[in-house]
This record gives C-alpha cells, structure tokens and sequence, in this order.
C-alpha cells in the first residue's frame, strides 16, 4: 500500500477519534488546563511509527524530512521532540498539533481495560485531582456503559492499516525516526506526490 493511502487511512482514524472525543468530552466535562503539557514531559512516552506516519509525510511534502531526521540520530533526549516546553514547571504545547500521534489523542480522554475486563479512564494526575467531581462522575458513568474511546480497539484498527508499523511500539523518539526512514526510503526512488496531498487517492 503507498504511502499516501497508508497516511489517508491513518488520518481517517484520527478523524473518527476526534468525534468520538469530542463527545465524550462534551459529556463528561473533562478537559485540560490551558498551556499544560506535562504528559509530553515524561521519557517513557512509547508510541507506533504508524500514528506519526502522517506527521512525517508532512514534513517530506515540505522539504524538512532529512533535517528533522539527522535532529533526532544527533539528540539524546527522551522528550517527544515534537513537544516544545515553556517553562520548568510542566508547561509546554505540541509544535505539530495537527500530526500528533494516537496516543497523544487518546490520553486523557479514553479508556484502558483493567484485569477485571472492566473499563478505566487512563488520564492524568492532574486532573484526577484537580477534577476531582467531574473525574468521579466520569469513573462512575464509564462503569454503567458511558461511550468513551479504547486504547486497545483504536490501536487494533490502526494495526489493520499497516501491521507492520503499527505493531511496533518504541519510545516515542524512534517512533518518529522510523517513520521519517519509511516515508524518505519509500520515495528515494518513486517521484514527489504531485500537489502533495491533493494528490491522495479517494
């Protein structure tokens, strides 16, 4: 499957999980703090090189592909490179919002399957407590058949797209670096996409 079809299907998911998000958000009253990126901090953020294959297509359509990829073989940070501090103190926003990664869509706002086989919101400490109401009211609501986004059914369907890179799961740095090395390998010897994007097949 090309590249392009691969990044259509992968940005097709994300647009169902941004409606399926946004309800859900509507409906519990969960949300983040303003300017708060302190889940972008930590160094064991692990994500698939498929879910930022969109974000490395970009990147190649726009003549920064090669650059961004000797960034990331020259870094030692454990920090998404994407993600752009403000301050020491867990402040910070994506510098590529619009191609951030299924897990960055779905922390927070969806739910993992615990032992029991039962769902559990898998959000932050912060607003776990500084939520506290609407976090219990959405606990409790998850319990009794409140619609929420999976973890596991979203990276199920990503798998059926490319199960290959979808079924690799690496600190998030490699992820970005692997699919950066697909995108650049794919088209070293095919032609530019004519008009970028407007090129992808219905």
């Amino acid at each position: 499957m090309s590249i392009e079809r691969r990044v259509q299907l992968v940005e097709n998911l994300f647009l169902q999980l941004e409606k399926e998000s946004t309800k859900f958000q509507q409906t519990s009253g969960i949300g983040c703090i303003t300017g708060c990126g302190k889940c972008c901090t930590y160094p064991d953020v692990e994500a698939s090189p498929l879910e930022f294959l969109p974000w490395a297509f970009h990147l190649f359509l726009n003549g920064e592909a090669e650059k961004t990829l000797l960034l990331l073989n020259k870094s030692t940070d454990l920090t998404c490179m994407i993600y752009k501090p403000l301050s020491i103190i867990g402040q910070g926003r994506c510098s590529d919002y619009k191609y951030r990664g299924l897990i960055c869509r779905l922390f927070g706002f969806a739910a993992n399957t615990d032992k029991y086989g039962k769902l559990r919101l898998a959000t932050c400490k912060i607003i776990k407590e500084g939520q506290p109401e609407n976090y219990n009211k959405t606990a409790d609501a998850i319990t009794k058949d409140l619609s929420i986004p999976v973890f596991t059914e979203y990276y199920m369907q990503l798998n059926q797209i490319d199960f290959h890179l979808g079924n690799i799961i690496l600190p998030v740095n490699k992820a970005l670096k692997m699919a950066l090395e697909e995108v650049l390998q794919y088209y070293a010897y095919r032609p530019m996409p004519v008009n970028g994007k407007n090129a992808l097949p219905a």
